[in-house]
């Protein structure tokens, strides 16, 4: 196994952008979409996973030691996603690609007990591309709950609830129509997703 920072080209002493901001553009370098009908195709996107199960490992590793946890997995049974081959990198890459089919279909076959907070907020960043706001929002809010600590789940919703709650007060629309409302959740979803 790689070492996530080396894999990412960043230092474990990076802030959170600088560990975002080279995921992104090694995500924009190596997308799949970049080489299509390319001999390196099947290179790119065994990049690509590499690139995504990192970024995923750094993350729960770094949620996990401002929260004090371990990053072994417990006697429960439950999965650590944090580990290389994490289905959730997968779901965020197949939502990054605009493939919420397979997202939804990825989330769905997650065990129950194995559903934890950022099998909530994927499966209310899903709903939310699929234009169910309101489910999306509980799912997002459930996420919330069990990671309250979270900033990319938070962040998400306490966007949804300012958007929510201009969209509800009718001196905030005036002249605006519903397109500033489309606009901006798009703009939220593609930044949480981005991360």
């Amino acid at each position: 196994m790689k070492n996530p920072y080396e894999v990412l080209g960043v230092s474990p002493s990076a802030t959170n952008e600088e560990v975002r901001d080279a995921y992104r553009a090694l995500a924009k370098k190596y997308h799949p979409d970049n080489y299509v009908d390319s001999p390196l195709a099947d290179m790119a996107e065994e990049k690509m996973k590499e690139i995504n199960s990192a970024y995923d490992q750094i993350l729960r590793q770094r949620i996990d030691e401002k929260n004090g946890k371990t990053h072994q997995n417990s006697d429960t049974g439950r999965t650590n996603y944090g580990a290389y081959g994490s289905p959730f990198a997968k779901i965020r890459q197949a939502i990054n690609m605009g493939d919420f089919k397979s997202a939804e279909e990825m989330l769905n076959s997650i065990e129950q007990y194995n559903r934890d907070a950022e099998w909530f907020f994927l499966k209310g960043c899903v709903l939310l591309h699929s234009g169910y706001q309101f489910d999306a929002m509980r799912y997002i809010n459930r996420a919330c709950e069990l990671d309250p600590n979270n900033e990319e789940y938070t962040t998400l919703r306490d966007n949804l609830n300012a958007q929510s709650n201009a969209y509800g007060n009718p001196s905030s629309r005036q002249g605006m129509g519903c397109s500033i409302c489309d606009i901006c959740s798009c703009l939220i979803c593609l930044d949480c997703l981005c991360r």
